[in-house]
């Protein structure tokens, strides 16, 4: 889920914390991995809400959005012209040839991870295929950076430079962030290089154990947006179509650590009849 800008410090992980936020990584990616196998045409957005909820809570966590600052659902859903924020409901059908932009965090030991992924519903147009993988190629190119020593602002101009060589724009008004036991932590992570706008977030300098949510938004035509009267919807101000893209990244010495990759979550030591606490569970 992406956020407007924040001036705050960011904070660092401890291995516990990671190592918790790694677990919830898998229940994202396991959660995508499945609300994937149901898009068919008839599904609605409703449908994949409750079926996702369902899995994170099988899975031991908490659906980290549902409540945060209000909003009313376990994931966004972003069908072709909607960037990000799209609350799901019943009268949203997909059809063959949409795109389909689903963003989910969940919670576990009082730790969150956040993902996106923009996924196709049946076949669909070669622009919009086109689309995806230059977006996705866009969060590569950003993850790349995020090593220590490098600066938000690697991060920024990597992804902006991905995203406009193959002719598309960055949104401008929200952001990629930290994350941790927060669900939004500083620094902010713009997708964009842009003078005068992110000074303090573009020169956090990146150390080890810092987690970063990285989110290329991108726009098949202009980056300008419109909100709808629900006050969460961000769409494209032209009707064009949008893709995103988001991982949970450990900053490291050397390649950055993917946290939100699939995988079998690790059971807890209560589940083990030890007795042992957790790190707590702290409301977001």
């Amino acid at each position: 889920m992406a956020r407007r800008g924040t001036r705050r410090q960011p904070i660092a992980k401890s291995r516990d914390e990671l190592a918790a936020m790694r677990e919830a990584g898998k229940v994202v990616a396991g959660c995508l991995d499945m609300l994937a196998g149901l898009l068919v045409p008839g599904v609605t957005t409703a449908e994949l809400d409750g079926r996702a909820e369902e899995y994170i809570r099988d899975h031991r966590a908490t659906p980290s959005f549902k409540g945060l600052y209000g909003y009313p659902a376990t994931i966004c859903c972003a069908p072709n012209d909607v960037v990000v924020h799209g609350i799901p409901d019943a009268q949203t059908v997909l059809r063959e040839g949409d795109i389909l932009g689903i963003d989910i965090g969940a919670r576990m030991d009082g730790m969150h991870a956040d993902m996106a992924r923009t996924l196709e519903v049946g076949p669909v147009s070669e622009r919009a295929r086109r689309l995806i993988d230059k977006t996705r190629g866009a969060l590569e190119a950003g993850i790349a950076q995020a090593v220590e020593g490098n600066r938000v602002l690697d991060i920024s101009r990597a992804i902006q430079a991905a995203v406009e060589g193959a002719g598309y724009s960055v949104t401008r008004e929200l952001t990629g962030h930290g994350i941790g036991r927060r669900f939004h932590e500083p620094p902010s992570i713009p997708n964009f290089v842009e003078p005068g706008q992110f000074p303090d977030d573009y020169a956090v300098r990146l150390r080890r154990g810092m987690a970063l949510a990285i989110e290329p938004m991108v726009a098949e035509g202009d980056y300008r947006l419109v909100r709808d009267p629900d006050r969460w919807t961000y769409r494209t101000a032209d009707g064009k179509l949008s893709a995103h893209f988001e991982h949970t990244v450990e900053v490291t010495r050397a390649a950055p650590r993917v946290l939100t990759l699939p995988g079998r979550p690790e059971p807890k030591a209560a589940d083990e009849g030890s007795g042992a606490a957790g790190n707590g569970d702290h409301a977001s």
